[in-house]
């Protein structure tokens, strides 16, 4: 891959992920952008919590999900895009932190269903902490204007 398709990818997420209404909704921020992989964080707020006072699980598997679409539209030609079309969430630890991350990776890339894998952390005064995995498969979608970006 030549550098100017590397930007050419980073530039089409960076775009599509300032029209995610949701994620705005959450306070998340794009970090970072590579092949086959994207971070996403979002501070803490208490209303995004559940009744214990820790981040809800709807919340997390938001994240998730976003970070693994978006690492899937890295991989994808620029006139596609992805739609999500399943996934399982592994909540492994409250979600107490400061701040959290939501990374999603290319497990198996694909010309028609890709498969990727995400990790949330919570980020606070020590080593982050991990509070939730997901496995997802993302379909390719190509020739519906309505999904372009």
């Amino acid at each position: 891959m030549n550098e100017g398709e590397d930007v050419d990818f980073r530039d089409r997420v960076r775009q599509s992920f300032e029209r995610q209404q949701a994620m705005r909704t959450l306070g998340a921020e794009l970090t970072r952008v590579e092949q086959a992989m994207v971070e996403i964080e979002m501070p803490f707020d208490v209303k995004l919590t559940q009744q214990h006072g820790i981040l809800h699980a709807g919340v997390i598997a938001a994240g998730l999900d976003t970070a693994c679409g978006y690492a899937a539209y890295t991989v994808i030609a620029p006139e596609a895009s992805i739609l999500t079309i399943e996934f399982k969430v592994n909540l492994m630890s409250p979600g107490r932190g400061e701040r959290f991350l939501f990374r999603g990776e290319i497990t198996k890339p694909g010309s028609t269903i890709i498969v990727a894998d995400g990790r949330a952390y919570a980020l606070g005064d020590g080593p982050a902490k991990l509070i939730a995995s997901m496995s997802g498969s993302m379909m390719v979608i190509r020739g519906r204007q309505e999904f372009i970006g």
